[in-house]
């Protein structure tokens, strides 16, 4: 039987400036994590991103304490949360 797919969505808020995505793409890499979207805004310098990643097989908690020292690093705030919990807080 195959397990069911689990994903994260990891949103990303800032100052724009070199290298924010290359280091949270790196780190997702390194982890083996698949991105399945991604896109990405600078208004008026700020920068957001919202990324969906194939978590399956994964560890979120893990997941969570990378991108926070990457957001750390970068100087913005990543926000890691299995799309399960993002879609309950965002229904409407």
């Amino acid at each position: 039987m195959q397990k069911a797919k689990e994903r994260a969505v990891i949103t990303v808020n800032g100052i724009d400036h070199p290298g924010i995505i290359a280091a949270i793409t790196k780190a997702l890499a390194d982890l083996n994590v698949n991105i399945e979207d991604l896109s990405q805004t600078i208004v008026q310098g700020l920068f957001t991103m919202i990324l969906i990643a194939d978590i399956t097989d994964h560890d979120l908690a893990r997941l969570q304490e990378k991108m926070a020292a990457v957001g750390r690093e970068q100087g913005v705030q990543i926000t890691v949360q299995h799309e399960d919990i993002f879609k309950y807080m965002h229904r409407v």
